[in-house]
């Protein structure tokens, strides 16, 4: 699916680390960071993740709710926000639900090799539920940033 700004951001239903379930709609009349990320535990993923977690407060004095996707298990997300402190959820698309949604599950290169996997994005959201931005070129060390220019 491809996604505009001004679209209306698709509502999903899936589970967070503690098999809770999360919906898009749940969260209405909120800011969302919905950022879509290939691995936890990975460098990139990492550094994303902890400047998002850095940066968690001035996030949340803008109004914003922060939550990431991918496609790993509840039990390595729990493990993943353990080890680097996250104070916000993960969600776990292993079937790649979410993804689909938000067209963020595609082709990508890697040493001559082409397979299938996350295409690293952030989607702004606002609080009608509209897409207010698309990152598609992720600084991960900087990603807070690029939320709130």
């Amino acid at each position: 699916m491809d996604l505009n700004i001004g679209d209306k951001a698709p509502d999903f239903n899936a589970k967070d680390q503690d098999g809770n379930e999360v919906k898009l709609s749940d969260f209405k009349g909120k800011k969302v960071v919905l950022y879509f990320y290939p691995k936890d535990n990975t460098p990139g993923c990492t550094a994303q993740a902890c400047n998002l977690r850095d940066n968690y407060e001035a996030l949340q004095e803008k109004g914003y709710v922060v939550l990431g996707v991918s496609q790993d298990s509840e039990k390595s997300h729990q493990k993943f926000i353990e080890k680097q402190n996250l104070p916000f959820p993960l969600i776990s698309d292993g079937d790649h639900t979410v993804h689909n949604l938000y067209g963020t599950w595609g082709e990508k290169k890697m040493y001559g090799k082409t397979y299938m996997g996350t295409l690293r994005t952030t989607f702004i959201i606002d609080e009608e539920g509209n897409i207010e931005d698309i990152i598609n070129k992720v600084k991960t060390k900087e990603h807070t940033a690029q939320i709130l220019k």
